[in-house]
């Protein structure tokens, strides 16, 4: 009986010490390159919550379309955009030109690539999700956000997988991919299985993209103490609920353009309570080239108005497509006074009431109003969340 006793106490011992060392279904040592990689990054046993992160009840646009965010896939999607080795020469990743600290946008007026420097500046990134827009980059050339993401790799100046002028091509890339032990573990855990496609890093990269959100503004405060935009918001100075009714209320123009009454109209094109940009919009007015000449008319997309300023009021980077405008004052005297460029077959015709480029007479009041009404978009905690942090 003794005996017996003994090799059950033995037995026992051997599977708490089974258990202890990662041998159940939930350990991490299911992922050894993972928890090598990524500790106290990452922890696939318990994943950051993407999937389930609240939002405001007035939030109501949408592109997930057939991509619903996972906890695993954008976990997946966060180590792939934060990943130099997803570049030719393993400097550059998605990050690189959407940088976390500047709401996913850039500084620079053009962002460093493996074989120069961009083209357009970077479009900030936060919030891309809330928009009825389908369509991705300044001049809408792909239909959906899966595509965008890899589209950036496979472009000679920026991550240097384009099949030309000597690159590698994507299937070079995946490769690449499919020798890193972290990735065979991470696409099984997202994935059910280690085989590594363009499609499954566009589905994750997209997943962790759209995660990115923002709805912790002063804006957000005050919207939701009140029924509509419209009505003022108690939280607001005299200044901004001034700035919020001149950005929702169209002008009214004479018939040469010039405005004799009303509001700006901002909200024609970027309308509450998302900031998003109207899918129909045409060009802004803004036709030059980033380091080159001529012009350019595609551009017809936009970031989310959201986060436009950091915290301490300092811009996230110079804005439109050719970044040269550098403050919010710039943006709003451009709109201002729209001149009808010669060439600019594509302006928004919003912008030239009667065929007159629009001449909004706006006072030095009324700016400090925009202005102010501007700076409430922007949230803290996008700037922070270690769930859209480098893992690395």
């Amino acid at each position: 009986m003794k005996n017996i006793t003994s090799l059950l106490l033995v037995a026992f011992v051997l599977v708490l010490f089974s258990c202890s060392n990662g041998n159940d279904s939930g350990s991490t040592d299911l992922y050894p390159n993972v928890t090598a990689k990524f500790a106290g990054k990452i922890d696939l046993n318990i994943p950051s919550n993407y999937a389930n992160q609240g939002k405001p009840a007035y939030i109501t646009k949408d592109n997930t379309a057939g991509n619903p965010i996972t906890d695993k896939g954008a976990t997946l999607g966060r180590v792939l955009f934060y990943d130099t080795n997803l570049s030719s020469n393993n400097t550059i990743s998605c990050s690189s030109c959407h940088i976390q600290a500047n709401a996913f946008g850039d500084i620079a007026l053009a962002s460093d690539g493996v074989n120069g420097t961009t083209t357009r500046h970077s479009m900030r990134l936060a919030n891309s999700r809330f928009s009825v827009e389908n369509k991705f980059f300044w001049d809408e050339r792909v239909s959906t956000l899966e595509i965008q993401t890899t589209q950036p790799i496979q472009n000679h100046i920026e991550m240097g997988f384009s099949g030309t002028s000597g690159d590698g091509n994507i299937a070079t890339l995946i490769t690449k991919l499919q020798n890193i032990g972290y990735y065979k573990e991470l696409f099984k855990y997202a994935f059910g299985s280690e085989e590594i496609t363009e499609n499954k890093i566009q589905l994750a990269l997209a997943q962790f993209v759209r995660s990115i959100q923002s709805f912790d503004s002063k804006y957000d405060l005050g919207r939701a103490l009140v029924a509509n935009d419209n009505q003022p918001f108690t939280n607001f100075t005299a200044q901004e609920n001034q700035g919020k009714n001149l950005f929702l209320t169209p002008p009214v123009f004479n018939a040469t353009g010039s405005r004799t009454a009303g509001g700006v109209g901002c909200a024609a094109c970027h309308a509450a309570p998302e900031f998003d940009i109207d899918p129909n919009t045409k060009n802004n007015g803004i036709i030059g080239v980033l380091n080159g000449t001529g012009i350019d008319i595609t551009n017809t997309r936009a970031p989310s108005l959201r986060n436009l300023v950091k915290t301490d009021g300092t811009t996230n980077g110079p804005m439109m497509h050719t970044g040269n405008l550098t403050t919010l004052q710039n943006v709003i005297g451009h709109y201002s006074k729209i001149n009808l460029a010669p060439g600019n077959t594509n302006l928004d015709p919003r912008l030239a009431p009667s065929g007159f480029g629009q001449q909004l007479n706006l006072t030095a009041p009324e700016v400090d109003a925009l202005i102010a009404f501007l700076k409430t978009l922007s949230g803290t905690n996008v700037y922070v969340d270690a769930k859209w942090s480098s893992p690395f």
